[in-house]
């Protein structure tokens, strides 16, 4: 079991700089192929926003200065790629799927492409075995974060949220999160190629964070059905917050991999009264694998 296509959604922000120097890092792992997409805005769709009372020259200018931003924003992304790719000598470029599997090593490709990026990450995600996005940004709010909720909400594949910083390893001390429901057992099936590879594995659990469904027992024994030996560990929630709880106890475990459910509650009542899964998403120090 392994992970050999990764798509990246990029972007030009520092967090994305992370983002990729993450992707690289299981690439190397794995001997995969991480495929770098940027989404440019369509100026086409700002036309339907501008709403009416403006004449065609207004509407037209505002079109002109989308697509110059646009354009600008794509060239520092592709600045960025490279200048990444000419530092890292073991990362073969490969446009096509030929020759990334000729290539003995890890593989990189870039791509820039015009549209809605949910929708064009949510689609293309689907052909990949794991996403791979950046960190919201320390002012951003986790509800704009577009490529991260494609992917969890509109793809049907694994998500993995790069930390701010580039991790110093990966997938060798793993904690995954298990409360019984559907997103976690989602999420512990996409781990399995991380679970075999890891060193040592640690599921955390707790009474304030299970769900109806299964306790931490059957997803132990789940695993022996798959020769991985895991150790339970009760976490208790800090001021009843059980996303800093579980924070608090994968770094407590030194974990260099989190893995999780995502929005077992609905993500409106997540984004509006909080939960684990926004906890985990603004206060990770560490690469967050989740499903849903």
């Amino acid at each position: 079991m392994a992970y050999r296509r990764l798509l990246l959604p990029l972007t030009g922000t520092s967090s994305g700089e992370a983002a990729l120097a993450t992707a690289l890092m299981i690439a190397r792992i794995w001997n995969a192929h991480v495929h770098c997409l940027h989404v440019r805005v369509d100026a086409r769709d700002v036309a339907p926003l501008a709403g009416e009372g403006l004449s065609g020259a207004m509407i037209e200018e505002m079109m002109a200065a989308t697509e110059r931003e646009s354009g600008e924003r794509a060239n520092r992304v592709r600045t960025l790629f490279d200048r990444f790719t000419h530092t890292t000598g073991d990362v073969t470029l490969a446009d096509s799927a030929e020759t990334a599997l000729k290539t003995d090593g890890p593989t990189l490709s870039f791509e820039s492409v015009a549209g809605r990026e949910e929708d064009i990450v949510a689609q293309r995600s689907r052909l990949y075995d794991m996403a791979v996005v950046p960190h919201p940004e320390a002012d951003e709010d986790v509800s704009s974060s577009d490529a991260l909720h494609a992917v969890l909400f509109d793809s049907g594949r694994p998500v993995l949220v790069a930390p701010r910083n580039p991790p110093r390893s990966i997938g060798t001390r793993v904690c995954c999160a298990w409360n019984g429901s559907a997103e976690s057992a989602a999420a512990m099936a996409a781990a399995l190629p991380w679970l075999h590879h890891a060193e040592t594995i640690r599921v955390l659990y707790a009474d304030e964070y299970q769900r109806r469904g299964p306790d931490v027992d059957g997803i132990l024994r789940y695993l022996r059905w798959h020769e991985i030996t895991a150790e339970k560990a009760l976490f208790k929630p800090q001021t009843k917050d059980v996303g800093a709880g579980l924070l608090g106890a994968a770094r407590d475990f030194q974990a260099d991999l989190l893995c999780m459910g995502a929005y077992s509650h609905s993500r409106l009542r997540q984004l509006i009264l909080g939960g684990v899964t926004r906890h985990i998403l603004e206060n990770s120090d560490m690469p967050v694998l989740m499903c849903r």
